[in-house]
């Protein structure tokens, strides 16, 4: 470039036309590997959404879970692609690197294929960084290892691909448990004897039944029930797995096998956080609120980050406290009333801290707040309750309206409002606990209406929908 610029300007020209077709090809090979990119198995290709999770609270546990000891390589790669999100590409990379480590660390010389997920996480993640040289080389180790084990078809992936895809979506967001459930199968259609894809499977049936199905007729062999018997068959020492069936046989009063296996899962897993997160809930069920409050709180100690902890303590709090409103209300009650309330709302606001969208500890404040006295504080979390239900799925929608309309019958004195909400709560279904409490509710407020005049309108549509959503359509139609 030192010869002289001609008036011309052809070296400038020819310095200009270098430049375009550099930068063509760069561009034209960085398109090509884009779409190289797009075929790989990744978290990067599964249509994961942003806007689907809380990244602050999934950070969270999963920062948790790769403390525990035992946990498996998925917490470090489910964390790897949360830093990246949260803007942090440096420390997904290092995190993803850890991965690699414990996954060629549990499995040996049968890695190859637990990697080929992360190798695309890998291949993905150093595209976004610009490393395109890197990225490139993940891509072909992906394909290296694709190519050492074929499946025989390109439409069907490996069992542990389909087992990773199905970990990933049981993990980020309630909302993509049904993916779960349909990659879990898949992987048991290659795997049908594997321990971990059962696991996986029961979990993601237990979790999408719905709340309180177990008592509806018919529920005892509901497909989780059936699939938590199948997965303990083949790995009968998994704690988790048996308080979760020791829940569902309780709710069926077969309390001699729920107790055996409650006992047996304590015995097995005495220091896992969920474990024992289930056998609470399972004991103040039973009634024994002090050995609840006992076993939690000295998990607590080991996991003080943990909302769904606080929540079940919050609840044994509660559950003591309601215990003595049925007593002769004696100074010595009264005291103690105000104690378990305040251990209540102690743990549910550090529920709340912890996790600010979980609403089950959220929507159960203002009660306990009004008990108190404090209208203000228990009207604005109430509100706040229900700007966070877009997009829940109907469990959590049916509980915030339930205690939305108790608040508003009950404390604000605002009928319409409470009717709104019990209606909302209703019509989501009346085979919960709380759709029930909804109709009763409902059904309360018509009968009230009725006493003061026969022929009010509203309150026999009231009586004609609640009774409809219950299935008498006869009686609906006398109404």
């Amino acid at each position: 470039m030192n010869q002289p610029l001609d008036s011309s300007g052809s070296v400038l020209r020819l310095f200009s036309a270098e430049y375009h077709e550099y930068f063509n090809m760069s561009s034209h090979a960085d398109t090509d590997l884009q779409s190289q990119l797009k075929q790989l198995q990744s978290r990067f290709t599964w249509d994961l959404r942003q806007e689907d999770m809380d990244l602050d609270d999934l950070s969270r546990q999963l920062q948790d879970a790769r403390e525990q000891q035992g946990e498996q390589f998925h917490a470090y790669s489910h964390l790897a692609y949360v830093r990246y999100l949260q803007g942090r590409p440096e420390e997904a990379e290092s995190i993803l690197s850890q991965s690699e480590e414990k996954i060629r660390e549990c499995y040996g010389e049968k890695s190859d294929l637990r990697l080929i997920v992360m190798y695309g996480d890998l291949a993905w993640l150093k595209y976004h960084r610009g490393d395109y040289t890197q990225s490139q080389n993940y891509y072909k180790r992906v394909q290296d290892v694709l190519f050492q084990h074929p499946t025989g078809s390109p439409a069907v992936l490996h069992p542990e691909v389909y087992g990773e895809k199905a970990w990933t979506f049981l993990k980020f967001s309630v909302s993509y448990h049904h993916k779960a459930i349909d990659c879990f199968c898949r992987a048991l259609e290659l795997q049908p004897d594997a321990s971990e894809w059962n696991k996986g499977y029961t979990i993601a049936l237990y979790r999408t039944e719905p709340r309180n199905a177990e008592t509806t007729p018919g529920a005892e062999d509901s497909p989780a029930t059936k699939q938590l018997s199948r997965a303990l068959d083949l790995d009968p020492d998994d704690g988790f797995l048996l308080a979760l069936l020791a829940l569902k046989l309780a709710a069926h009063h077969k309390h001699q096998e729920a107790k055996s296996l409650v006992e047996r899962a304590l015995l097995l897993s005495p220091d896992d956080p969920q474990v024992i997160c289930h056998v609470g809930r399972y004991l103040r069920q039973q009634g024994q609120l002090d050995r609840s409050i006992d076993l939690l709180q000295r998990v607590l100690r080991r996991s003080s980050r943990s909302h769904f902890i606080h929540h079940q303590l919050a609840l044994c709090y509660r559950k003591k406290k309601l215990n003595l409103f049925t007593r002769r209300q004696s100074t010595v009650a009264q005291r103690e009333i105000r104690e378990w309330r305040r251990l209540c709302i102690q743990h549910l606001e550090e529920a709340v801290t912890i996790k600010p969208t979980f609403l089950f500890a959220l929507a159960e404040l203002p009660q306990q707040y009004m008990e108190e006295g404090d209208v203000v504080r228990a009207q604005k979390l109430i509100l706040q309750s229900l700007d966070l239900l877009s997009n829940r799925d109907e469990r959590i929608r049916q509980f915030v309206h339930l205690r939305s309309g108790q608040f508003y019958l009950h404390h604000n004195n605002q009928e319409h409002e409470a009717i709104t909400h019990f209606t909302q709560g209703l019509l989501i279904t009346t085979r919960t606990m709380e759709g029930r409490q909804c109709a009763q509710n409902l059904r309360k407020i018509a009968e009230q209406c009725l006493v003061r005049d026969r022929s009010d309108i509203k309150a026999h549509g009231l009586l004609g929908l609640v009774n409809r959503c219950e299935g008498e359509e006869r009686t609906a139609g006398q109404f």
